[in-house]
């Protein structure tokens, strides 16, 4: 599975029509596309499509034709994020009408090519599950443990501090039973 870290945009022009694609990151997903309705008022559509996991580390999808005929502009512009294995992402395609009707195979062709022409412009990221894990160790021990966190590309969301001190943390599967086998003299888990 792939995800991106940044925005991109892509211009796709068929028959004087103009297909805007702006792939981002699920994060920012909801706010640029009220960006985008704000920006372009003129525009006839904004189709969106969006890969993302819940909770449970299930991929969860959404998409929408925003007024199009049904199946030809959100579905494909789903397909395509599918096809590439793409989440935690999401595209929305601004639409400007160029007055001639593309029907609806030259819809799903259009919008088709202005997702896999953003896509292709993307710096994709590889995803790699994350984990969590508390730990508890010695007072003396804090800063060694900090040290091998920081090396590792751990991140110590949490640190409570009782009679002995616990860490709650996060990070790639592989880093953090890489840091608990380095530590496993100065950490018990939890």
């Amino acid at each position: 599975m792939q995800y991106i870290t940044q925005s991109y945009t892509y211009t796709y022009e068929v028959k004087q029509s103009k297909f805007i694609a702006h792939f981002v990151p699920i994060k920012l997903f909801k706010k640029k596309l009220e960006e985008l309705q704000l920006d372009h008022p003129k525009a006839r559509h904004f189709v969106t499509a969006q890969r993302y996991l819940n909770e449970y580390e299930q991929i969860v999808e959404h998409s929408s034709d925003d007024g199009e005929p049904k199946g030809t502009s959100g579905k494909p512009s789903l397909m395509v994020l599918q096809g590439q294995n793409i989440i935690e992402s999401g595209v929305i395609i601004v639409r400007y009408f160029g007055g001639t009707k593309l029907g609806t195979g030259g819809l799903v062709r259009a919008y088709s090519e202005a997702v896999n022409g953003v896509i292709n412009l993307a710096s994709l990221q590889i995803y790699k599950k994350e984990i969590v894990q508390k730990i508890i160790l010695a007072y003396n021990d804090v800063r060694r443990v900090e040290y091998a966190c920081q090396n590792a590309y751990v991140t110590i969301v949490e640190k409570q501090f009782l009679d002995e001190v616990i860490f709650i943390l996060k990070g790639k599967e592989e880093s953090v039973i890489s840091l608990l086998d380095e530590l496993q003299r100065v950490v018990k888990t939890l």
